[in-house]
Protein backbone atom coordinates (compact mmCIF):
# COMPACT_ATOMS: atom_id res chain seq x y z
CA UNK A 1 0.00 0.00 0.00
CA UNK A 2 0.97 3.63 -0.54
CA UNK A 3 1.28 6.01 2.14
CA UNK A 4 -0.82 8.81 2.60
CA UNK A 5 -0.43 12.23 4.43
CA UNK A 6 -2.44 14.41 6.47
CA UNK A 7 -1.89 18.21 6.46
CA UNK A 8 -2.71 21.70 7.18
CA UNK A 9 -1.83 24.25 4.44
CA UNK A 10 -2.10 27.89 5.75
CA UNK A 11 -3.23 30.41 2.92
CA UNK A 12 -1.44 33.92 2.36
CA UNK A 13 -4.67 35.30 3.99
CA UNK A 14 -3.87 33.17 7.36
CA UNK A 15 -6.44 30.77 6.66
CA UNK A 16 -5.76 27.22 7.57
CA UNK A 17 -7.11 24.08 5.53
CA UNK A 18 -6.74 20.70 6.34
CA UNK A 19 -6.94 17.81 4.22
CA UNK A 20 -5.03 13.92 3.19
CA UNK A 21 -3.86 13.06 0.40
CA UNK A 22 -1.57 10.33 -1.43
CA UNK A 23 0.75 13.20 -3.48
CA UNK A 24 1.66 16.02 -1.07
CA UNK A 25 3.59 17.43 -3.35
CA UNK A 26 1.42 17.56 -5.97
CA UNK A 27 -1.67 19.24 -3.81
CA UNK A 28 0.46 21.78 -2.37
CA UNK A 29 1.56 22.76 -6.08
CA UNK A 30 -1.97 22.54 -7.51
CA UNK A 31 -3.04 25.19 -4.44
CA UNK A 32 -0.46 27.76 -5.28
CA UNK A 33 -1.19 27.35 -8.93
CA UNK A 34 -5.26 28.06 -7.88
CA UNK A 35 -6.30 25.09 -9.58
CA UNK A 36 -8.67 22.69 -7.73
CA UNK A 37 -8.87 24.18 -5.09
CA UNK A 38 -12.23 25.29 -4.65
CA UNK A 39 -12.46 26.43 -1.20
CA UNK A 40 -9.35 28.34 -1.77
CA UNK A 41 -11.27 31.41 -2.99
CA UNK A 42 -8.82 34.41 -2.46
CA UNK A 43 -6.10 32.40 -5.18
CA UNK A 44 -3.04 32.97 -2.13
CA UNK A 45 -0.14 30.73 -2.16
CA UNK A 46 -0.36 28.36 0.28
CA UNK A 47 2.32 26.41 2.47
CA UNK A 48 2.09 23.34 4.65
CA UNK A 49 2.71 23.59 8.26
CA UNK A 50 1.94 20.43 9.13
CA UNK A 51 1.81 16.34 8.33
CA UNK A 52 1.48 13.17 9.64
CA UNK A 53 2.53 10.25 7.21
CA UNK A 54 0.51 7.57 7.48
CA UNK A 55 0.49 3.88 6.06
CA UNK A 56 -2.58 3.95 4.53
CA UNK A 57 -5.25 6.46 3.02
CA UNK A 58 -8.30 5.09 5.66
CA UNK A 59 -5.78 6.18 8.93
CA UNK A 60 -5.03 9.56 6.76
CA UNK A 61 -8.67 9.87 5.92
CA UNK A 62 -9.60 9.35 10.23
CA UNK A 63 -7.07 11.63 11.39
CA UNK A 64 -7.52 14.91 9.05
CA UNK A 65 -11.38 14.08 10.45
CA UNK A 66 -10.01 14.40 13.45
CA UNK A 67 -8.08 17.72 12.74
CA UNK A 68 -11.35 19.60 11.27
CA UNK A 69 -13.10 19.22 14.53
CA UNK A 70 -10.52 21.58 16.50
CA UNK A 71 -10.89 24.90 16.35
CA UNK A 72 -8.41 27.26 15.15
CA UNK A 73 -6.57 27.94 18.10
CA UNK A 74 -6.22 24.19 18.85
CA UNK A 75 -4.62 23.57 15.13
CA UNK A 76 -1.87 26.33 15.95
CA UNK A 77 -1.05 24.70 19.17
CA UNK A 78 -0.99 21.36 17.30
CA UNK A 79 1.41 23.03 14.86
CA UNK A 80 3.22 24.45 17.76
CA UNK A 81 4.04 21.27 19.46
CA UNK A 82 4.83 19.73 16.27
CA UNK A 83 7.46 22.11 14.88
CA UNK A 84 8.96 22.10 19.03
CA UNK A 85 9.04 18.22 18.40
CA UNK A 86 10.97 17.82 14.93
CA UNK A 87 13.11 20.78 15.46
CA UNK A 88 14.34 21.24 18.59
CA UNK A 89 15.96 18.09 18.78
Amino acid sequence: MAEAYTYILECGDGSLYTGWTNDLRKRVKTHNAGQGAKYTRSRLPVRLVYFETFADKQAAQSREWQIKQLTRAQKLALIDKDLKKNYNK
